[in-house]
Order: C-alpha cells, then structure tokens, then sequence
C-alpha cells in the first residue's frame, strides 16, 4: 500500500477510535458536557466532573505518544512531522479561543463530538455541523485574504 493510503487509514482510525471514545463515555451529550463547564454548580453538588477524566486521559496519551516521537526521525507513516513552531500568545488566538468557548458553551458541543453525534442523530445537530462549517469557510476566506494583503504590502516595501 502507497504511503498516503497508509496515511488515511491511520487517519480514519484514529477518528474512529476518538469518536468511540466520546461516545462511551457520552461526551457527544451536550448536557453533560455544560455540566461540567457549569462551575457554579459545584457548591450545590451538581457539578459533573467527568469531562476533566476524558481530557486527562486524553492528555496521558498524547503525553506519552510525544515523549516516544521526539528522538524519531519521522513519522512511521506520514513523510515529516508537523511540529507547532509558534509559540506566542497573540489577538489571534485569543480572540479564537474566545470564541470557541463561548460556543463550546452555548451549545456543549465542540467539533469532535459533533461530528460524532452527525453521525448518529444528524437531524438535531445539522444546525450545529453546518453553522461549524460555515464558520471554519468564513475564517479561512478572511485569513486568506489578509495573507495574501501582508504579502503584497511585504512586496510593495521591498520594490
């Protein structure tokens, strides 16, 4: 087999093995992840942990996989690793992440599990997938375009 079928198969695994996971421990439930983000509720008893358990173990795994594929030379599948080279903190992201968590929220999904919960129930969520896609279009369009401005204004400074 070519190497990227290889790299869609790991892929495909991969999302099928996260998509189990939330499943079983039933983070495609919207009202049990607002339970756990509802950390008012904790005085009253009502607070759900639970979602910290899934991201912990979630968190031990990744921690493990890195630890093993940092002396590698390369990936055993893909052809390079892919390795974050931005470090700072900047408006970016933090008004990214805002808003993320603000529709994290509002509705208690974010994109794993609803994409996992399209599969299952695709009438009560569509809304939800389809307004996440729009989204993620949108962003790219005007990422693109601001891209490509600083390129030609990098250019226009260089002539």
């Amino acid at each position: 087999m070519s190497r990227s079928v290889w790299t869609l198969a790991a892929a495909a695994a991969s999302g099928l093995i996260f998509g189990v996971g939330l499943a079983v421990s039933r983070m495609t439930d919207p009202e049990k992840v607002k339970s756990f983000l509802d950390i008012a509720a904790i005085g009253d008893g009502n607070w759900d942990p639970s979602l910290a358990f899934v991201m912990g173990g979630g968190l031990l795994v990744m921690m493990l996989f890195y630890r093993f594929s940092r002396p590698m030379s390369r990936p055993l599948i893909a052809l390079s690793f892919s390795w974050p080279t931005k470090v700072s903190i900047d408006r970016p992201l933090v008004i990214g992440s805002g808003m993320f968590g603000v529709g994290w929220g509002l509705s208690g999904l974010c994109p794993g599990p609803a994409i996992a919960v399209l599969g299952l129930v695709p009438g009560e969520i569509a809304v939800f997938a389809v307004s996440m896609l729009v989204g993620s279009w949108t962003a790219s369009i005007i990422l693109n375009a601001r891209a490509s401005r600083d390129s030609m204004a990098a250019q226009t400074a260089a002539e």
